[in-house]
């Protein structure tokens, strides 16, 4: 094999010109304009390391050797590529993917989807695991995936049904092949790599490379080019690093609650968008922080006074994109929020860098949304360390903090100023209205601190059932719901209600573009929508579901950010496309197929009670055999 060897810097202390001149931007690897466009949306301004070597190999039709731990941007190194050479107008199946864990083939299959974005709508990519119900994969194979990401052993039950067909394959992945070959799936490799045509480009990535692994590849490639990324970013002892689970409370009311109680000197938030920098800097300086944006959009003049300003106190919190902040070095910076998880934890590695400068204690906390605790133990594995979960200020340390700072405030007031005059005022008040000083010190209070009351709205806790929602960006839907009912659709436990009867108060009827045609169930509508806009199960009311569509109740007046995430979430491999529900339903829609909404206990569209799930280990849907045949997921 070729090799091509990259060495990451060995601190977070690296000079950043250094970092820079090693890696081109993404225009110069030869990606298509549409994808550049999708790239840039996204905030991603310069590849990874192994993104950089690998890209240009694989649109050069190279077979490429990839050695590169978990969390270096490997996935967009070869979806992109893939991608950028994708038939969209080919029902052929063109790239296949094979990941150790159904857990990865998810992540892998989503961030497909995000990158094609650029496609128009036209790709289609199937993620293939065990535990799935295999007539629904039976369905979605004949509509014709463009990218199947799949565990070996559903993968090899499927060529076995001869329900994959391969024929006209052009990518093969093997992603995290050291950990196939840890979980006995190396012969299962095997096999699927000779049903292949011997023509096909073959991808294979491992953080290390044992032996059989090197015989895989010496056998299967065709004179691969080595691409080796060293992964040697360690964090300071002196940073003391957090996470919070993003559940039933909106990032921007978490992150507004850790400024308020956390003493920090100087900050820096990091998102992954340039958008992303201006809209929460804007949202901050609101509610009363003294922030500004630094992006990669952001004249070079502009950034540099904006830099200024925080090294002499004049401002205290940055909005960062990763980019826009490598190289800054500012002793005063006591903290750095990762408002948004990075996808590459070796920018998690830099990013936290920029705190515990100069021996100083540093803090950095990490907000995870549910579905990425897999990201999280990534970034555990590669900082080999364990992140604890933060407790969130509670609401009376909140109100202790506003009240301690509100004297202080009153205090350097009467130490300061010059109050003769106003003295005289409250004195003539209380003469003329027989006031007391301090009914009218309370009124002067409350006219200070109405914009920013002391005491905020009682949480969500003490709220009825069905009062507005904190809106998050993830949420665990079952975590409102008993055990018992933690597999139940919403209608489950109720008497079902006519199509014709309107939403609870505080709710609104919204439409899906998925029904029964699609063998759509509630649970799948539930799970969808909780996961991707952060809408908890306890807010998500009843569902119906029609021939061509369903709807759903959700609480009115959700932000158009929650709306836009619900119009491209894909339920049974459709997007959702939600609208305001206007009540009518076609009687063809009625007639032919109506259905009173189930729980997730009565079955699929068939009506029959789903099979019992076995044991892990010994279900055929859950990827293994019985008998002495070693496990396949």
């Amino acid at each position: 094999m070729s090799t091509q060897n990259e060495g990451a810097p060995s601190s977070t202390q690296a000079p950043v010109a250094d970092e820079q001149a090693q890696q081109p931007d993404f225009i110069s690897l030869g990606l298509p304009a549409s994808m550049l466009e999708t790239i840039s949306k996204l905030g991603y301004e310069t590849p990874s390391p192994i993104q950089a070597k690998t890209i240009p190999l694989l649109l050069g039709g190279n077979d490429v050797v990839g050695m590169a731990q978990t969390g270096t941007g490997k996935t967009a190194a070869f979806a992109l590529p893939i991608l950028a050479k994708i038939d969209t107008h080919s029902a052929d199946i063109q790239a296949l993917v094979l990941c150790p864990t159904r857990e990865l083939a998810l992540q892998v299959s989503e961030a497909f989807q995000t990158y094609s974005a650029g496609l128009g709508g036209k790709f289609h990519v199937l993620p293939l695991y065990g535990g799935q119900d295999m007539r629904a994969q039976l369905r979605s194979l004949k509509r014709g995936p463009h990218v199947i990401v799949g565990t070996p052993g559903r993968l090899l039950d499927h060529l076995e049904r001869r329900s994959l067909d391969l024929s006209n394959l052009k990518t093969l992945v093997l992603d995290e092949a050291d950990e196939m070959l840890r979980m006995g799936f190396i012969d299962d490799v095997e096999t699927i790599l000779q049903k292949t045509p011997a023509d096909r480009q073959v991808v294979l990535f491992s953080a290390t490379m044992p032996q059989a692994i090197r015989r895989v590849a010496e056998k299967y490639l065709k004179k691969p080019v080595e691409v080796r990324i060293e992964s040697k970013a360690t964090t300071g002892e002196n940073i003391k690093q957090f996470f919070w689970l993003v559940r039933g409370m909106q990032k921007l009311d978490a992150l507004t609650r850790i400024l308020e109680v956390e003493r920090f000197d100087g900050m820096i938030i990091f998102v992954r968008t340039k958008t992303a920098t201006t809209e929460l800097a804007d949202k901050l300086n609101a509610r009363g922080f003294n922030a500004a944006a630094l992006n990669g959009d952001i004249a070079q003049a502009q950034r540099q006074r904006t830099v200024e300003q925080l090294k002499e106190g004049r401002l205290d919190i940055l909005v960062a994109t990763d980019v826009a902040a490598r190289g800054l070095d500012v002793e005063r910076i006591s903290h750095v929020i990762n408002y948004d998880i990075p996808y590459d934890n070796e920018a998690y590695v830099h990013r936290i860098g920029r705190t515990g400068r100069a021996g100083r204690e540093g803090k950095a906390i990490l907000f995870v949304a549910p579905r990425e605790r897999n990201m999280l133990r990534s970034i555990e594995r590669t900082t080999r360390q364990q992140i604890p979960p933060l407790e969130l200020p509670s609401r009376d340390d909140l109100i202790a903090q506003r009240i301690d700072r509100f004297k202080t405030e009153i205090l350097e007031t009467i130490e300061s100023q010059d109050l003769a005059f106003f003295q005289q005022v409250v004195e003539e008040l209380c003469r003329e209205r027989t006031l007391t000083e301090v009914e009218v010190a309370g009124a002067l209070a409350y006219l200070q601190q109405k914009d920013r009351p002391l005491r905020p709205k009682p949480e969500r806790e003490e709220r009825s059932p069905r009062s507005q929602p904190e809106w998050t960006s993830g949420a665990d839907a079952r975590s409102p719901r008993s055990r018992n009912d933690s597999d139940r659709g919403p209608g489950a436990g109720r008497p079902p209600r006519s199509h014709s009867a309107g939403p609870e108060a505080g709710m609104q009827r919204y439409k899906v573009a998925v029904g029964h045609q699609d063998g759509v169930a509630p649970g799948e509508l539930v799970g969808a929508i909780a996961n991707e806009s952060g809408i908890e199960g306890r807010y998500i009311g009843r569902i119906q579901i029609y021939n061509t569509f369903s709807t759903v109740d959700l609480p009115a007046e959700m932000p158009g950010e929650v709306t836009e995430l619900l119009q491209k979430t894909r339920v049974r491999q459709k997007p959702l496309r939600i609208t305001v529900f206007d009540g009518e339903v076609p009687a063809d829609e009625m007639t032919g197929g109506f259905r009173k909404p189930r729980g997730r206990n009565e079955g699929g569209p068939s009506g029959r009670k789903p099979p019992r799930r076995d044991k892990p280990g010994f279900s055929r849907d859950d990827g293994a055999r019985k008998g002495p045949r070693k496990p396949r997921d």
